[in-house]
């Protein structure tokens, strides 16, 4: 694994992420990883919809699947009467 070494750093921000850790039960070091690593993360995954979906859901307490809909032919809306 690779180390980083942030200098500089205000005190008061020190303060904050050690509150911060304290609250999530973690130690500074493991809260400074986890901030860094939700800082990385690539906001358009390569999941398929369904699976964007899924995630979105579960912040809202569906528990259930959601089912595939592979090998289903996609049919154009039609707008003539």
């Amino acid at each position: 694994m690779a180390q980083l070494v942030v200098r500089n750093v205000e005190s008061s921000v020190k303060l904050r992420l050690q509150r911060r850790a304290r609250r999530n039960g973690h130690s500074m070091e493991e809260e400074v990883r986890d901030i860094l690593r939700d800082a990385v993360k690539d906001e358009h995954s390569q999941a398929g919809l369904g699976s964007e979906c899924a995630v979105l859901f579960s912040k809202i307490g569906i528990k259930s699947d959601i089912p595939e809909l592979r090998g289903h032919e996609a049919k154009p809306v039609g707008f003539e009467k």
